[in-house]
């Protein structure tokens, strides 16, 4: 049967809630809302193979005013992406204060090669990916693996490569780390995220 799990942000007002199947791989849908930098609600539909690497990502986000979409296919000669844009989200980013964030997607794909992961920005649904490709589950304390991952930034949808390293700390312990930042994530038997200090708490049945 389908699983159904819900967090609560702890960084900003915000929350995520995804319906998915683990049987063979994952598929998944989920929305995710959250006020920063600017209001705004987050759709996608993610499709991972039975070895779980990531073949497929649809993201659509939209706020006041404006709406942007990315589309990432992986196949054997790397990935694809194609993207859409309506009204001005640098305008809306702007007029908060923010700085303006560019196109969406990636000039240039090819960077993204050996990204077997893909990890959409604020959400702790991804970090199973990883997770459940390397075994690290049920892998001994301390062992560290690292990646690259597809990194799709929310609410500009750019698309980048990003390097991170995922570290076993025992049953139901992950480390998360990328460049400067690190989390220790609580994951339950299958994987799925339980508490991202400074990010999302989970919610409801475990």
């Amino acid at each position: 049967m389908p699983k159904s799990l819900f967090w609560a942000r702890t960084d900003t007002a915000g929350s995520e809630h995804v319906v998915l199947d683990d049987r063979q791989g994952l598929t998944a849908q989920g929305v995710a809302l959250a006020v920063d930098p600017i209001p705004y609600t987050c759709r996608y539909r993610l499709t991972v193979g039975a070895d779980w690497s990531a073949s497929g990502l649809e993201v659509e986000v939209e706020g006041a005013g404006w709406a942007r979409s990315v589309r990432l296919a992986r196949g054997g000669d790397g990935w694809q992406v194609r993207t859409g844009e309506e009204g001005n989200l640098d305008a809306a980013l702007e007029a908060a204060g923010h700085p303006a964030a560019g196109l969406p997607g990636t000039e240039e794909p090819d960077q993204l090669t050996d990204a077997l992961d893909v990890d959409l920005g604020g959400s702790p649904l991804f970090n199973t990916l990883p997770v459940r490709r390397l075994g690290l589950g049920r892998a001994p304390a301390d062992l560290a693996r690292q990646i690259t991952v597809a990194w799709v930034l929310v609410p500009s949808l750019l698309v980048v490569p990003a390097e991170q390293v995922y570290t076993s700390l025992g049953p139901g312990r992950i480390r998360f780390a990328s460049g400067t930042f690190s989390a220790d994530l609580d994951v339950d038997p299958d994987g799925f995220v339980v508490r991202y200090p400074g990010l999302a708490e989970r919610i409801g049945p475990r």
